[in-house]
C-alpha cells in the first residue's frame, strides 16, 4: 500500500522600502488640475514609474467626486497607490488603499543629524554619467562627474554636485535641509528643487541656460545664479 507523502513548500516574507511622492490636492480642485497640467508640461516624464500617494486632507469629496479625481490621475498616467487623510466612507471598491503612517523622505536621517551631531552621513561619489531611467536617492551630499541625462533623477537629503551637464531631475534637501544646494556646470535640466521649492526648464532665465550655476533657496524660492 502506498502511503501519498504530503509535500510543504515554504513561503517566503520580506520587507522593501519604497519611495513615493505625495500629491495634496487643493480647492477649487479644477484650478489645482489645470496648474499640475501645466507643472507637468514642463516635465512630463517625471511621474514614470514613480508611486504616488494623494492627501485628501485639503478638499471635500463624495464617492463620485473621489472617482473622477482618480480617473483624472489615470488619464495622466499618474499611477495613484495609495490615499492619506480620507473619509472611508467615500471610498469605493477599485479606491486605492488607505494607508497611515508615513514619514517624509529621509526624516529619520534628518532627526539623526538634529539628535547626534557627530554621526554624519558619507558623501556619495558617482563617476560616470547617470543614465535615461537611472534614480538615485541617497541621505547625503552627491557627486556626480559624468552629468546627469534627461530622464535621470538625483534625489539627497545633502547637496547635488554635478560636474556635467544637468539635464535630468535634481531635488536636493529632501530630509527638510534649507541650506542644501544644487551646482552644476551646465544648466539643462528639466526639474530641479530644495527643500520642496521647485522650477522647471520653463522657469529658468534664458541667459544662464548651457552656464555653470548654483541653485539655493531664499525665501521660499529657488535663486538661479551663474557661477563666474
Amino acid at each position: 500500500m502506498l502511503v501519498a507523502q504530503r509535500m510543504t513548500q515554504s513561503i517566503r516574507f520580506s520587507g522593501r522600502s519604497f519611495l513615493a511622492f505625495v500629491l495634496t490636492p487643493e480647492a477649487p480642485l479644477d484650478g489645482w488640475m489645470a496648474a499640475f497640467d501645466a507643472w507637468k508640461a514642463g516635465s512630463p516624464q517625471f511621474f514614470d514609474k514613480k508611486l504616488v500617494v494623494l492627501n485628501l486632507g485639503a478638499i471635500e469629496l463624495d464617492r463620485d467626486g473621489l472617482g473622477r479625481l482618480l480617473a483624472a490621475f489615470a488619464q495622466r498616467n499618474v499611477r495613484i497607490v495609495g490615499l492619506e487623510v480620507v473619509d472611508e466612507s467615500i471610498l469605493g471598491p477599485g479606491s486605492p488603499p488607505v494607508l497611515t503612517g508615513g514619514r517624509a523622505a529621509l526624516d529619520e536621517v534628518a532627526k539623526m543629524r538634529v539628535s547626534d551631531a557627530p554621526a554624519v552621513v558619507p558623501p556619495l561619489l558617482i563617476e560616470q554619467l547617470l543614465r535615461s531611467g537611472r534614480s538615485i536617492f541617497h541621505a547625503g551630499d552627491v557627486t556626480i562627474v559624468g552629468g546627469v541625462a534627461s530622464g535621470a533623477e538625483v534625489v539627497a537629503g545633502g547637496s547635488i554636485h554635478v560636474y556635467g551637464a544637468l539635464r535630468g531631475r535634481a531635488i536636493a534637501g529632501s530630509a527638510g535641509d534649507s541650506r542644501a544646494r544644487i551646482f552644476c556646470q551646465k544648466l539643462e535640466a528639466e526639474f530641479v528643487s530644495i527643500n520642496g521649492q521647485y522650477k522647471i526648464t520653463e522657469d529658468f532665465a534664458p541667459e544662464l541656460l548651457r552656464k555653470p550655476v548654483q541653485i539655493v533657496l531664499r525665501e521660499n524660492s529657488l535663486d538661479i545664479t551663474a557661477i563666474r
